[in-house]
């Protein structure tokens, strides 16, 4: 969690909103407003879109800054003043539909249309705009995978039980790197590579059947009156043609490199939509962010940071500041490795997220226990058994009692303030042994559950 509360955060103190100003225009108690401003609930991709609309009411710059904080990690362009589009639409323009790359994902049950076109944004980057090649679909396909990977493969989120992205990379064996894994491969050109020396005749087979062809209906609709777009290939087979002779005319987002359906092996993006894209790639790319990011929350309702999972992930925030918070404690406490019951020197731990990083997508204090460097690298992103949680609790509340004791109060507050808002006690209960067990319980159960059925490996066991 924390993506929505940070960019509240900082917005709302450098404009000088109040939160209970934002919550009345809100049209919300401030009970939620507060929850939401605490990082203690994420708010739905919806009612981001209500926050940003009542941001932008009160100062369109503050909505502008909202917008480039909360989706800052889609686009790297700022030039534009990146906008939830559910604020500000997509930019028109005299010569193309733009209401037609609006309805892309219109009845979409599936990943596919926006890995396709998320993945055809990557694609045109990475070529500088330049459409003189046509884009195959066997580089396309690969590029989905690779949008797909981290989300589906990494933080194990559901895509649909039919989705056969999902079931692709499922079924492949990936050579992946240390620069994967540490979110290093940012332009996922090592992802690609490993993706790409698999069989992919079976995903393009079947993806070649239904996305490149009906994507673009939109801007076609009243060329394909009287097409069958029901089940069958009516349409698949009508649309090469048809979009070759309205390439000009109706300006379709691309068009094939054959009007034959059956000879078609790659799309050739119309050279005004690459301009357009080129123009307003921010907007585009968070725009159609927006729409994967709604996408996934409703395959995903309960799974926490959401926001955080669905594309490469920033390089892992620093753990600075709890590796230090838990030195000092141990400068004053003696506590075992709860996993192998060694004793830990201060001079030489690991932080393990007890629940795994890969889950929760968050560096918070009150889930982070020190452990032996070797045993962290075990657990890797593994559900520790449920006969080590007294004994994380019991490390959690030495550590408290001896924080309490020897940080001074500033400092005790802040490094607190993630206790009291996640596990939801007051500041007195945290010394309280049988409280803090209580709201550990609460808290970390509902989520291995919740992990464990998103396909984490439980009742992982520290074997020496």
């Amino acid at each position: 969690m924390g993506k929505v509360s940070d960019a509240l955060k900082q917005v709302l103190g450098k404009y000088g909103i109040s939160q209970n100003q934002l919550a009345i225009a809100l049209g919300v108690d401030r009970p939620i407003f507060f929850r939401w401003f605490h990082g203690q609930v994420d708010p739905s991709a919806e009612t981001v879109a209500d926050i940003a609309k009542a941001i932008h009411n009160i100062d369109s710059d503050a909505s502008r800054e909202f917008a480039r904080l909360y989706l800052g990690c889609w686009t790297d362009s700022e030039q534009e003043g990146l906008i939830i589009p559910e604020v500000n639409y997509l930019p028109q323009s005299k010569d193309l539909d733009v209401a037609a790359l609006s309805r892309l994902f219109s009845d979409t049950t599936t990943s596919y249309k926006y890995l396709f076109f998320i993945s055809l944004l990557d694609i045109l980057k990475r070529r500088q705009f330049d459409v003189l090649s046509p884009i195959s679909f066997q580089e396309i396909i690969v590029e989905m995978l690779a949008n797909a990977w981290y989300p589906h493969t990494y933080f194990k989120l559901s895509f649909g039980s039919q989705d056969k992205i999902a079931q692709k990379l499922d079924s492949l064996i990936l050579d992946i790197s240390e620069p994967i894994l540490k979110f290093t491969d940012i332009d996922k050109k090592l992802l690609r590579k490993a993706i790409a020396s698999q069989n992919l005749k079976d995903v393009i087979s079947h993806l070649k059947k239904y996305v490149p062809f009906r994507l673009i209906i939109p801007f076609l609709e009243q060329e394909l009156e009287g097409v069958n777009r029901g089940k069958g290939n009516e349409l698949d087979v009508a649309m090469p043609a048809i979009a070759e002779k309205h390439f000009e005319s109706k300006k379709p987002l691309y068009r094939f490199d054959s009007n034959k359906y059956n000879e078609c092996q790659s799309i050739i993006i119309h050279q005004e939509w690459s301009s357009y894209i080129e123009k307003h790639y921010a907007l585009v790319r968070g725009w159609a962010s927006w729409e994967w990011l709604k996408y996934m929350q409703q395959r995903n309702p309960s799974v926490p940071g959401i926001v955080n999972k669905i594309f490469v992930p920033q390089q892992r925030g620093s753990l600075s500041n709890q590796t230090k918070y838990w030195k000092l404690i141990l400068q004053h406490q003696s506590i075992n490795c709860i996993y192998s019951g060694q004793p830990l020197s201060p001079d030489k731990i690991a932080l393990d997220h007890y629940i795994p990083w890969s889950f929760v997508a968050h560096d918070q204090i009150w889930n982070l226990i020190p452990v032996v460097p070797e045993v962290n690298s075990s657990k890797s992103n593994n559900l520790p058994a449920n006969q080590y949680f007294l004994e994380f609790v019991v490390a959690q509340h030495l550590g408290l009692v001896a924080a309490h004791e020897h940080l001074g109060e500033k400092s005790w507050a802040n490094y607190m303030e993630t206790y009291i808002s996640d596990l939801k006690v007051n500041l007195e209960d945290l010394l309280d042994i049988e409280k803090l067990r209580n709201a550990y319980e609460t808290t970390v159960q509902p989520l291995m559950t919740l992990a464990t059925n998103q396909g984490f490996s439980p009742h992982w066991i520290y074997r020496i």
